[in-house]
C-alpha cells in the first residue's frame, strides 16, 4: 500500500458526517467533478488567484494537477495536508492544512472549497473543525490562521463560529479588482473553547515524522 511508503496517505479524520483523508486517484476524479459541478456565485471570486475561471476540462485538470503538486513537494520543513471531504462516500471538496517550519513556529494554515450542492449544511464547519483537531489535538499546535474576503460571508461565518479573532487586513486586487481581505487568527485556547465537533483520528503515529515531529525513517 502506498501508506507504507508514504503514511499521511493512510491518515484519516472522521467527524459524524465526513471522512478526510488525501485524495487517491479516485478521489481526484470525483474532486474534479465537484469543482466543475460549482463553488461560488460566478459574479464573485472567493480566491486571491481565480482558479475557477476555466472551462471545465481546464478547471478538472487543474484540481488534479493542484492536488498531485500538493503531495509530490510535501516535506517535513513544508507541507500540506490536502485532504479530499468525503460525504456519504462521495468526495465533495477539499480542506487543507499547511504548516512551514511547524516544529519551531507550531502554527498552521487553513484553505477550503465545497461544491455548492453541499454548501449551506454545516459540513464547512465540520470540516475545518476536523483539521483544526489535527492540528491542535495530535500536532501542538499553538495557532491558526486564515484569510477571508470580506464579501465571503460564508467563510467569516465558519471562522467567527470556531474562535478565530480579527489580526488584521489587507486590500489585494482579484480579477482587477480591489478587495479587502481580513486576517484571522485561532489561539490554542480559543480553540478549547469552541472545539464542538467530535472527531477521531486513523494512521496519526507513522505520520508525525512528516509532520516535522520527529526524525524520518532511514
Amino acid at each position: 500500500m502506498i501508506a507504507d511508503h508514504f503514511p499521511p496517505m493512510g491518515l484519516r479524520l472522521n467527524t459524524p458526517r465526513l471522512q478526510l483523508r488525501m485524495p487517491s486517484d479516485t478521489d481526484l476524479s470525483q474532486l474534479a467533478a465537484a469543482a466543475v459541478a460549482g463553488i461560488h456565485d460566478p459574479e464573485r471570486m472567493p480566491f486571491i488567484v481565480p482558479w475557477t475561471d476555466q472551462t471545465p476540462r481546464r478547471l478538472a485538470l487543474g484540481v488534479i494537477q493542484h492536488n498531485w503538486s500538493a503531495m509530490a513537494s510535501w516535506t517535513p520543513e513544508k507541507w500540506t495536508f490536502n485532504a479530499a471531504v468525503v460525504h456519504e462516500g462521495t468526495v465533495i471538496g477539499i480542506q487543507d492544512l499547511t504548516g512551514k517550519d511547524f516544529a519551531i513556529t507550531r502554527q498552521v494554515g487553513t484553505g477550503s472549497w465545497l461544491t455548492r450542492s453541499h454548501q449551506g449544511k454545516g459540513l464547512g464547519t465540520e470540516m475545518r473543525a476536523a483539521v483544526l483537531h489535527l492540528a491542535f489535538e495530535c500536532l501542538g499546535a499553538d495557532a491558526a490562521v486564515t484569510e477571508v474576503f470580506e464579501t465571503s460571508e460564508a467563510s467569516r461565518g465558519v471562522t467567527r463560529k470556531l474562535g478565530y479573532e480579527l489580526d488584521g487586513s489587507n486590500l489585494v486586487a482579484v480579477r482587477g479588482q480591489q478587495v479587502s481581505e481580513d486576517r484571522y487568527r485561532l489561539t490554542r485556547e480559543n480553540w478549547e473553547k469552541h472545539r464542538t465537533v467530535p472527531v477521531t483520528v486513523e494512521g496519526l503515529e507513522p505520520c508525525l515524522p512528516y509532520f516535522g515531529l520527529g526524525e524520518l525513517p532511514a
